[in-house]
């Protein structure tokens, strides 16, 4: 795909892209694709990914107690449990603001390795990780499940596809994850201001139509994903159609090592359009 060699004028000392169509087809790869990168918030999926996978088997329920009072599971992966941005307080009550919390995240690991009596670094690397063949992939360190998440393009792709074509989960708990949880709730994007209403799934950010945003203008309302600070993106378009007329379906995955900012502001929606014009 030609649209990818637009990551080489980016201003970053190092990039690298992909696209995996729904069917597990990779369309098409750009840069170092096995450098593992740092994923600043690109790790909350996968977090959220293995928090379902402790749902599934029955570890947890998503809407069982969990952070503040008032707060569950439910609430913690949709940015909606009252706790503050890096903070372990609470600002305000759960399900009436979206208050993007990588403290919540940290709580959601916490409740799920008490659960399970696992790590959470570990849980994550066997329920989600080990099976997709992610081997380059893990948490860092005492490992927040918020942010310090590392990985590869090659990777995020395995993630990609499976996200588009669940095997570790049932469709229909992927889908649950993919649907508005508290519908009009109101919060700000982190980097890109004040949104009404700022749609979340379960660990996933939705588009809708969100304006500005970091995907495209092309980008259909459903499309979901995440960015990172560490200038990292994940974004599924399950609308995105195909040249050869034969589905659609599409995701693309771009990790940089440069901090997010302006510059990431200004070439990723044009860079997102371009790929999906050539798709």
């Amino acid at each position: 795909m030609q649209s990818l060699a637009l990551i080489e004028n980016w201003p970053v000392p190092a990039a690298a892209a992909a696209v995996v169509r729904a069917d597990g087809t990779v369309t098409g790869t750009r840069g170092p694709t096995s450098h593992r990168f740092e994923l600043a918030s690109v790790t909350k999926p996968l977090a959220a990914y293995a928090a379902l996978v402790a749902y599934e088997e029955g570890a947890i329920e998503l809407d069982e107690p969990a952070g503040p009072e008032g707060s569950t599971v439910r609430h913690l992966l949709a940015h909606t449990s009252g706790l503050a941005y890096d903070e372990h307080r609470v600002t305000s009550a759960p399900g009436t603001r979206r208050l993007y919390s990588n403290a919540g995240f940290e709580v959601l690991g916490d409740h799920v390795a008490k659960a399970t009596d696992i790590p959470f670094g570990e849980y994550l690397r066997q329920a989600v990780l080990e099976p997709l063949g992610m081997n380059a992939t893990a948490l860092e360190g005492v490992g927040s499940p918020a942010r310090d998440g590392v990985s590869t393009v090659d990777d995020l792709v395995k993630f990609a596809a499976e996200v588009q074509a669940p095997r570790l989960l049932d469709p229909r708990t992927v889908a649950e994850a993919m649907t508005v949880q508290y519908p009009g709730t109101k919060g700000v994007l982190p980097g890109y201001g004040h949104q009404n209403p700022n749609d979340w799934g379960l660990g996933f950010e939705i588009r809708d139509a969100k304006s500005p945003h970091w995907t495209g203008s092309a980008s259909s309302p459903r499309t979901f994903g995440h960015f990172g600070q560490a200038g990292t993106f994940l974004w599924i378009d399950p609308e995105a159609r195909w040249a050869d007329g034969r589905g659609a379906g599409a995701a693309c995955v771009a990790l940089t090592d440069r901090v997010f900012g302006p510059w990431a502001v200004e070439v990723w929606p044009p860079f997102t359009d371009a790929v999906l014009a050539e798709l």
